[in-house]
C-alpha cells in the first residue's frame, strides 16, 4: 500500500500496522462488563478497568475476574454479559489464537493482536508490554462516543525498538507531577523511553548518596533564577517504578566531560584551583570541564555513576559527551572511556550523544544523532563497527524550538519546527546506515525557555504526537493527510486531561472537549 492509499480508518495515533475495520455494531461498555484476565495479564487488566471506566465516567466499575491459567477464560462472566478479554500468550501459541486481519502477530516485543465484535473485545499479546500497547489502542478507540468501541481487528507491532523522548530537568527543573504526566502521555502514544536529562551547567537534578552536596549546592540553581529543586532517591524510585508499570523504561543522564559546572559549583575539588566554580544560569554552551588530571576527578565518576547504575533498573545509562568544546580530543577520549568502563562494570549498556561516535564504544553501546552541522561520518563508523544509532535529528524532533517565526517560546538555532516537519521524514534515510543499525527515534525538549507545565506540553504536544508514529508505523503505512486527520480525536483525552497544548494551523481541529472534573 502506498501512502496516498492508507485509508482514514480509526482516530488512531500511531498508525497500527494492520487493521479492519468490521461492518458490525460497536462493542459498548456497560456496567454488565466484565474483564477476564490470565494471572500474567492480571495487572494489566485491572489497568486496563481502571482506565476505561474513567473514561466512560464515574460510577461504571468494570468487574475484573481472572483466570488461573495463560489463555484460559475465566467461564464465569454469564451468558449475554459484554466482556473483555486480556491474555498473555506463550510465542507459538500466539500465533495460532490471536486475532488476525490478513498479518501474523510478529514475534518482537510490544506486539499484540485486538479484536472487537458486539458482546467481546479480545486482546492478546506474547508478554506484558505488548498488552498496555494494546490497552493504549483501546483507550483511543473508545474515546468517541464515550462508551463504544467500534468494531475492528488489529495486527500491531512497533517499527523500532527505542521511541522515546528526552526530557530536560536539568536548565529548568520540571517536578514528580510535571514528570508524570509526560510519562501518562507517552504510554499513550506507545513510546517507550524516557531520557531524563538530570545534570547541566545550570543544575545537579538527581540525589546521589554518595554525592549530596552535588543536590545541596547545585540543586537549587537554574536558568534565569528558576525554576530548580531536584529529584530525591525515592523521588526517582517513584518515577521509574511510575514509568515501568506503563511499559516506559527510564535512561538517566549524567552529562559529561562537558555541561559540568553544576558539579564544578558543589564540588570545589573538581576543579584545578580547589575553589567552587560560581553557579552558572545562562544557556551558552561549552566553556565547562572535568580535568583528567585531577585525581579527585575519577573518584567522582565511580561514586556518582555506580550510585546512579544502582538506582536504575533499567539496562542504559546515557553519559551526555555533548559539546564539550573545553576538552582537548585525548582528555575526552580518557574521561569518557572511563566512565563507560564505570558502567559496564554495573551491568550498565553506554548510551550518549553523537560525540561519542569518535570513540570505539562497540556493540552493545548506542549513539544518538542529533545535529547535521557535525561530521556524520564517525555515526556511520561506529555503526559499522556495531553499534547502534538513535535518531534525533533536531530540526524533526527537537520539541523546543519555535513551531514558527511568531511562537513566544522556545530558540531557533536550528530553525523552527512545525507539526509537519515533525512527521515527514524517515529516520532510515537520515545517514546511510545498515537499517538493523537504527535502533529508534527519540524527541528531545530542552528547557531553556520552559517555565511551566502549560509550557512544556504547548512545545511538546502535537508534535510529540508525529514523533510517535515516525517510530512505531512503518514508513510505507504513514502520510500525512492521515495523520492529520486522525490526530484531533486523540487530541481530545489532551483537552479531558486539561494540558495546554499548541492547536497548530496545518490541523483541522475539533472544538475543545471541556476537561475531566472530579
Amino acid at each position: 500500500m502506498t501512502p496516498s492509499e492508507v485509508p482514514v480508518t480509526l482516530p488512531l495515533v500511531p498508525l497500527p500496522e494492520h487493521v479492519e475495520v468490521l461492518d458490525l455494531p460497536p462493542f459498548t461498555l456497560t456496567a454488565e462488563t466484565v474483564v477476564e484476565v490470565d494471572r500474567a495479564g492480571d495487572e494489566v487488566g485491572r489497568r486496563l478497568a481502571s482506565r476505561l471506566g474513567a473514561l466512560v465516567g464515574a460510577g461504571l466499575a468494570l468487574e475484573v475476574e481472572v483466570s488461573d491459567g495463560p489463555g484460559a477464560g475465566v467461564g464465569s462472566a454469564g451468558e449475554g454479559r459484554p466482556r473483555i478479554r486480556v491474555r498473555v500468550e506463550d510465542q507459538g501459541r500466539a500465533g495460532e489464537t490471536a486475532p488476525t486481519c490478513g498479518a501474523a502477530l510478529r514475534p518482537v516485543p510490544g506486539a499484540y493482536a485486538l479484536r472487537v465484535v458486539p458482546g467481546e473485545v479480545d486482546l492478546v499479546a506474547r508478554e506484558r508490554t505488548g498488552l498496555l500497547h494494546g490497552l493504549a489502542t483501546l483507550a483511543q478507540l473508545v474515546q468517541h462516543p464515550l462508551s463504544r468501541i467500534a468494531a475492528c481487528q488489529v495486527v500491531d507491532a512497533p517499527r523500532y525498538p527505542w521511541r522515546g523522548l528526552s526530557l530536560d530537568l536539568a536548565r529548568r527543573f520540571h517536578g514528580p507531577a510535571t514528570v508524570r504526566t509526560v510519562i501518562d502521555v507517552m504510554a499513550s502514544l506507545k513510546l517507550g523511553v524516557l531520557h531524563l536529562h538530570l545534570t547541566d551547567d545550570q543544575g545537579w537534578r538527581l540525589e546521589i548518596p554518595s554525592r549530596p552536596e552535588l543536590t545541596a549546592r547545585s540543586g537549587g540553581t537554574a536558568v534565569d533564577g528558576g525554576p530548580a529543586g531536584f529529584l530525591t532517591v525515592e523521588e526517582y524510585a517513584g518515577l521509574v517504578a511510575y514509568a515501568a508499570e506503563r511499559g516506559v523504561v527510564v535512561v538517566p543522564e549524567i552529562d559529561l566531560p562537558g555541561h559540568v559546572n553544576a558539579a564544578l559549583h558543589a564540588c570545589p575539588e573538581l576543579n584545578p584551583s580547589g575553589q567552587a566554580a560560581p553557579p552558572y544560569t545562562g544557556i551558552e554552551v561549552g566553556f565547562s570541564r572535568l580535568d583528567a588530571t585531577l585525581p579527585a576527578t575519577d573518584a567522582f565518576l565511580v561514586d556518582v555513576l555506580d550510585d546512579v547504575a544502582a538506582m536504575t533498573p533499567g539496562p542504559w545509562v546515557h553519559l551526555g559527551g555533548d559539546e564539550a568544546l573545553a576538552s582537548d580530543p585525548e582528555e575526552y577520549r580518557v574521561l569518557v572511556t572511563r566512565a563507560a568502563e564505570i558502567l559496564r562494570a554495573a551491568g550498565k549498556e553506554v548510551v550518549g550523544w553523537q560525540e561519542l561516535a569518535r570513540l570505539s564504544l562497540g556493540p552493545g553501546s548506542a549513539v544518538q544523532y542529533w545535529t547535521s552541522e557535525q561530521d556524520p561520518g564517525p555515526v556511520v563508523a561506529a555503526a559499522l563497527a556495531g553499534a547502534d544509532v538513535v535518531m534525533s535529528p533536531a530540526s524533526r524532533t527537537y520539541l523546543d524550538l519555535k513551531y514558527d517565526a511568531t511562537t513566544a517560546l522556545g530558540l531557533e538555532w536550528a530553525g523552527h519546527v512545525e507539526v509537519r516537519d515533525s512527521y515527514d521524514w524517515d529516520p532510515d534515510l537520515v545517514l546511510p546506515l545498515p537499517a538493523e543499525r537504527v535502533r529508534g527515534v527519540e524527541a528531545a525538549l530542552w528547557s531553556e525557555t520552559l517555565r511551566t507545565p502549560g509550557d512544556l506540553f504547548h512545545m511538546l504536544l502535537p508534535r510529540l504526537a508525529a514523533v510517535a508514529e515516525v517510530a512505531w508505523t512503518p514508513q510505507h503505512r504513514r502520510d500525512w493527510a492521515g495523520f492529520a486527520a486522525r490526530v484531533p480525536t486523540v487530541a481530545a483525552a489532551w483537552d479531558r486531561a486539561g494540558l495546554a497544548w499548541y492547536r497548530s494551523p496545518q490541523i483541522t481541529w475539533h472544538p475543545a472537549a471541556p476537561p475531566v472534573t472530579s
